[in-house]
């Protein structure tokens, strides 16, 4: 069965920045095509559960009290490209619209709750690295 690395967030685990998960009942579907590999990029990273809301503002990430936590989401990053190396996955379900997992949209950085065009720390690297990466709202096209 393909391997799929997915934002635990998705699967139900309470990892985002409010502490609370973002379950899609498509989960059951996909567990019968896929077998599904959650990961939090934020929390493997190293930031806390729940913790201050973050945007991309130019090439940093910065939190909402005006810290730089680039660091945390770029090491997050780059163990999902690890995970996925290791486990020769080829494809991701990332939630759209956060700091790392944005596949088509992120917040603009204003944290003004508007969203633009644009991809997350983690999409971007996965990306780049070969891996196909959708947005929770394409989960339809992997059914």
């Amino acid at each position: 069965m393909e391997k799929i690395l997915i934002s635990a967030c998705l699967v139900g685990d309470k990892v985002r920045y409010d502490g609370k998960s973002q379950y899609n009942p498509l989960i059951k579907e996909l567990l019968e095509k896929y077998e599904l590999v959650p990961f939090c990029p934020e929390v493997e990273g190293g930031l806390k559960t729940p913790r201050t809301p973050s945007e991309i503002v130019k090439d940093k990430v910065i939190n909402k009290d005006g810290q730089d936590v680039s660091k945390q989401y770029k090491e997050g990053a780059l163990l999902a490209l690890n995970i996925c190396k290791y486990l020769h996955i080829e494809k991701a379900i990332l939630k759209d619209a956060s700091p790392s997992c944005g596949v088509n949209e992120i917040h603009n950085g204003k944290f003004d709750g508007k969203l633009i065009k644009g991809k997350g720390i983690t999409t971007r690297l996965l990306e780049a690295n070969g891996i196909t990466v959708y947005s929770d709202s394409q989960i339809e096209k992997l059914l």
